[in-house]
């Protein structure tokens, strides 16, 4: 991939109000955070806060030097007026009003459409990185329509790569096998609780020279704070995988250790994942989150959840540590 990517990179779905509002002033301080920590991957898309994450890191990274930062966007959601929507809150889990809505489209036009109306919001003439974003019932279209639209636009300069986002692994490692991609960001698969992306998508970009972007590693909130009510992949998690996550949690304290500290740890030990990508709510998660990739997590850690069946037994932790 001819993208530099940070090992720690900023996922920005919390600038678009994720869950609950932040004001501009906290947006704009949580990237200045991640800038002054040496964090100069940023993850954003259309879908997040209708547009708002995209507006909010372009404003941000103004005045940065470009050649110093990477950023990455999606396409397959276009966003459209919503006549009457100014009334009503989003319903995708962000926290904006519906002025707008988000419509499918994996064609080439809509590929083209999408990524000038995210640069104009980012305020870029290039986006590094473009990833086709959650495909999962629209894998014919995408295949035909993004993937060669997007190859197209970085023979032509407009990206430096092409990627597939998305929250399962089987699927991403189709498109691998298929697809000119250099790039998938897999969310929530590689992680403490459950590592399917072992079966074959992680040997299979490591094989082939595709970068991995781990996202979602703390499972929605449950591998942060493992607390009833805690989410789970953005539902309430259920009671075994609470359960589990505690018990993840104790071997953890045993060795001096933070379950959040460990869970970015894991899929940063691969040899295939090139960037693990956090979102914050705030300049102090940051700092709190690059701290954590940064303290080192003692050897026998890994193999006591493998003892304790905790983590599958194929788990490459020999650079966990």
């Amino acid at each position: 991939m001819n993208v530099t990517v940070t090992p720690l990179g900023l996922g920005c779905a919390q600038l678009g109000n994720l869950y609950r509002a932040m004001s501009d002033e906290n947006a704009a301080a949580t990237v200045a955070r991640a800038w002054d920590d040496g964090i100069r991957y940023f993850d954003t898309a259309p879908h997040y806060g209708l547009g708002l994450s995209e507006r909010r890191l372009g404003a941000a990274l103004t005045g940065r030097p470009r050649a110093e930062y990477a950023v990455s966007t999606k396409v397959g959601r276009l966003l459209e007026p919503n006549p009457g929507g100014s009334s009503r809150r989003d319903e995708a889990g962000f926290d904006v009003p519906a002025t707008l809505r988000r419509r499918w489209d994996f064609s080439a036009d809509g590929v083209r459409r999408s990524l000038d109306e995210s640069m104009a919001r980012l305020g870029l003439d290039r986006v590094d990185l473009v990833y086709v974003h959650d495909p999962d019932d629209h894998f014919d279209d995408a295949v035909t329509g993004a993937v060669p639209a997007l190859v197209s636009l970085r023979e032509q300069g407009m990206i430096g790569a092409v990627g597939i986002g998305m929250n399962q692994a089987p699927m991403l490692a189709e498109f691998v096998r298929r697809g000119d991609v250099d790039a998938v960001m897999v969310a929530g698969r590689y992680t403490l609780l459950n590592q399917p992306a072992l079966d074959e998508l992680l040997p299979l970009c490591e094989e082939r020279g595709v970068a991995v972007m781990a996202a979602g590693v703390f499972n929605g909130g449950i591998l942060a704070t493992p607390e009833p009510g805690t989410k789970y992949d953005y539902v309430d998690a259920p009671p075994e995988l609470a359960e589990k996550a505690a018990r993840i949690a104790a071997v953890c304290q045993r060795h001096g250790a933070e379950l959040p500290q460990v869970a970015m740890a894991l899929p940063a030990a691969h040899p295939a994942v090139a960037s693990v990508v956090v979102g914050s709510q705030s300049p102090e998660q940051v700092a709190a989150n690059v701290a954590r990739a940064r303290r080192p997590v003692p050897p026998e850690l890994w193999y006591d959840l493998i003892d304790a069946g905790l983590l599958r037994q194929d788990t490459p932790v020999r650079t966990a540590a």
